[in-house]
């Protein structure tokens, strides 16, 4: 898989819903859901997705109800476009 160039990053987060550019290589996006209840299903539904697509994000719950993902391709060690896909995946997810 080939890393994606900074152009390139710079397209894909203007086509994605409140995802940024954490450090160099990973694309990050914080959620703040109702209740620990929805924190917890909204992992398990993005655990689902990840196991589909064969790229799992690192999954941070913290607080009673945030829940942060940070998505790179680590094999590559940066932003690939299954980090892209995914993103835009998850956002799907509603």
């Amino acid at each position: 898989m080939t890393l994606l160039s900074p152009v390139e990053i710079d397209r894909a987060l203007a086509g994605l819903d409140g995802w940024r550019l954490d450090g160099e290589g990973a694309l990050a996006r914080d959620w703040k859901l109702a209740d620990f209840a929805d924190a917890l299903a909204f992992v398990q539904r993005v655990g689902e997705l990840s196991e589909t697509a064969n790229h799992h994000p690192d999954i941070l719950l913290h607080g009673w109800n945030k829940v942060r993902l940070t998505l790179s391709t680590h094999s590559e060690d940066g932003l690939t476009k299954a980090d892209v896909e995914l993103a835009a995946q998850i956002d799907d997810l509603g």
